[in-house]
């Protein structure tokens, strides 16, 4: 059971020093007529109105009455205490009930402060009859209409104020929520974009550096019979550094790939495929089918990831000799198709995640074309080669965005 009574907002601790001082004002009120009616004991009255009312007054500053609700109920037994030696004084006493009910069912529990208004209103009519020598119903109305109106009052407001608790806890769960919600959100989103960097890397930098190793290994067995070859494939790897530090440099700039800047999308994979048959031993041919209509960046930069990372699956992984590269507008689609001649593999064999394997290239592949709204298909089977195909729904290119290229 909790011994404290309730916490004061700056408005209930308003409404607080305002019963005392209706308390302390009563108090003086029946002092005061006491003395200007010369009543015999009119000086033991004033001493005891004085007295409950330097008690009354003290409650609100004594640290303990604020922190307990044991505390609280001895320092109204006391004020209670002095109000009957008053009310057995003077009939004016009658009227410190009032403000005193507030204070019982304020800081006593509930069916404490209940029971301590209805010994008080019992005890203010009883008082009042026996100053005026007889008992009626109407003595009682007033000390009982005070006392229910102060239950309601008081009983309201506590309603009032566990409702206004119950949503502040909502709004706290709430902000809480959306805190831990934002968190996931963050964290999601910085998962994305590590699978978006890994994807890039391994369609970009991962796939030149292997293609500078094939060439400088190419070189090594040139030398010392042919080096004019030799040259050549170091010349080739040259350049193929240059463009993967190209590609890094469009991963700090947060840029679109070189390969698509000045040119269209088409123009990129014909390129592509001229330089996967220059610098290996593989003959990629480029088609280009129906008219040609503008593109998203994020399209044609995932069309061209796909054609450049199923090149270097051929050359790596498939052996091929030859590789057809098409490029079809398909009208509310484009697609790109790679057909190679390679010793294939089994789709449903091949680790989902192995990069060594290919498998996290496929997997990269299907990823970025699924985010696009698109579809990835891949039929092989060991011996027959292997044919991609990637497909991507045309969307309309925003205003502040260049048609074909950045």
């Amino acid at each position: 059971m909790n011994t404290t009574p309730p916490a004061l907002t700056p408005t209930t601790r308003a409404l607080a020093w305002c019963l005392h001082l209706l308390v302390v004002g009563l108090l003086a009120l029946a002092a005061g007529r006491a003395i200007a009616d010369h009543r015999p004991q009119a000086g033991l009255i004033a001493a005891t109105a004085v007295a409950c009312a330097v008690l009354s007054a003290a409650g609100p500053v004594l640290p303990r009455v604020r922190g307990s609700r044991r505390a609280a109920a001895v320092w109204l037994a006391a004020v209670g205490a002095f109000w009957l030696v008053l009310l057995a004084l003077s009939a004016d006493a009658v009227w410190v009930a009032f403000p005193l009910y507030f204070l019982q069912l304020h800081l006593l529990s509930r069916r404490a402060g209940l029971a301590a208004v209805a010994v008080t209103a019992v005890v203010a009519v009883a008082g009042y009859a026996t100053h005026q020598g007889s008992f009626s119903a109407a003595m009682a109305l007033g000390p009982a209409l005070g006392a229910a109106v102060a239950v309601a009052v008081v009983w309201g407001y506590q309603a009032l104020y566990r409702e206004s608790e119950q949503r502040r806890r909502l709004i706290e769960e709430l902000t809480a929520t959306r805190a831990d919600l934002a968190g996931a959100q963050h964290a999601a989103g910085v998962l994305a974009e590590r699978e978006r960097l890994a994807r890039e890397i391994h369609d970009t930098l991962a796939q030149g550096l292997s293609s500078i190793q094939l060439l400088l290994l190419a070189a090594a067995r040139a030398l010392p019979r042919k080096p004019e070859n030799a040259a050549r494939y170091v010349d080739q790897a040259r350049q193929a550094a240059v463009d993967n530090l190209a590609e890094a440099r469009r991963f700090v700039a947060a840029l679109a790939p070189p390969a698509l800047e000045g040119t269209t999308l088409a123009g990129a994979l014909e390129r592509l495929c001229t330089t996967t048959s220059t610098r290996h031993r593989l003959t990629a041919r480029f088609h280009l089918t129906g008219e040609p209509v503008p593109l998203a960046t994020a399209h044609e930069v995932a069309l061209l990831r796909v054609a450049q990372s199923a090149l270097a699956n051929a050359v790596r992984h498939a052996e091929a000799a030859t590789a057809e590269v098409t490029l079809s507008y398909l009208g509310d689609h484009v697609a790109v198709d790679i057909v190679d001649d390679g010793r294939g593999f089994d789709p449903d064999q091949l680790p989902a995640t192995d990069p060594e394997a290919g498998g996290f290239g496929l997997a990269a592949m299907r990823a970025r074309v699924h985010a696009l709204g698109g579809i990835l298909t891949v039929e092989s089977a060991p011996g027959h080669g292997t044919a991609l195909a990637a497909q991507l729904p045309v969307t309309p290119v925003p205003e502040n965005q260049p048609e074909a290229h950045p």
